[in-house]
């Protein structure tokens, strides 16, 4: 059975492919621990400058596996099985950003919902595919932001952006998503992998001190609220959001195909 993170080198670059493409890279345990592990490695790496994260098929990560057969990752359990502490739902955004001093590179080649996105967006910059789809989704299943997404989003889009972006539940495609600010290039689907190699190959070419000294600049300037405080808030309102009635209702009817119906409980 083929490993379900990809790790390529190539030159100074290292790319990790999200590999379950019969799932749209939804993120199961395995997976999203072995991107963790995969970034960690790559920081350790003397030889790796720069890391491209990216995946496999036509999506880059459709959140959160919901399908009956991924247990113990089913909207009944989410919240015992994954809202324990930060996990590794917050780790995305602590490997990439604070534990990794190397350019990350998002390769966002196709969707990108819920946890997926603040995996995209945890990256430090984002190329994206024009007909990649990019959508928070939490409020459809009674939810609210994790996997940093309120620390990324508010950064990249702006207050009002990333809220109307979230509570409006919006999608939004490749050259959307580059004028909010979500990622700075888009690129034709039949060029974006070759794209994706050349930029990255254009960072190699600067010395990989500067760059790394850059990134740790960058992150400190905007770190405000420290990173773990910050995601166990995330953590403590997802739980609050899915224990409540409204949130039981609301995945209940996205489980059903129907429109929820709210009791402000």
């Amino acid at each position: 059975m083929a490993a379900v993170v990809s790790i390529k080198d190539r030159g100074h670059v290292r790319t990790i492919t999200l590999n379950r493409p019969e799932k749209k890279n939804a993120l199961s345990q395995e997976l999203a621990w072995g991107v963790i592990e995969a970034v960690d490695a790559a920081a350790a790496d003397d030889n790796v400058w720069v890391v491209a994260i990216t995946g496999s098929g036509d999506a880059f990560c459709a959140g959160l596996d919901l399908s009956p057969d991924a247990k113990p990752y089913t909207p009944q359990t989410a919240m015992t099985a994954q809202l324990d502490d930060i996990g590794w739902v917050g780790n995305f955004l602590l490997a990439i950003r604070k534990r990794c001093d190397k350019p990350v590179v998002g390769g966002v080649n196709g969707v990108a919902v819920g946890a997926g996105l603040g995996l995209a967006m945890s990256c430090d910059v984002r190329l994206v595919a024009k007909s990649a789809r990019l959508m928070a989704g939490y409020t459809r299943i009674g939810g609210s932001p994790d996997a940093g997404l309120t620390i990324t989003l508010p950064q990249a889009m702006g207050y009002e952006q990333a809220m109307r972006f979230m509570m409006e539940n919006r999608t939004v495609l490749g050259e959307e998503a580059v004028a909010l600010g979500m990622a700075g290039e888009v690129a034709d689907d039949a060029a974006f992998a070759g794209r994706l190699e050349e930029y990255c190959d254009q960072l190699c070419a600067w010395s990989p001190i500067t760059l790394r000294l850059l990134k740790r600049g960058m992150v400190s300037a905007t770190a405000g609220t420290s990173m773990e405080d910050q995601l166990r808030l995330e953590v403590n309102n997802i739980r609050k959001a899915f224990g409540s009635q409204d949130g039981q209702e609301a995945r209940r009817a996205f489980l059903e195909k129907r429109a929820p119906v709210f009791q402000g409980r």
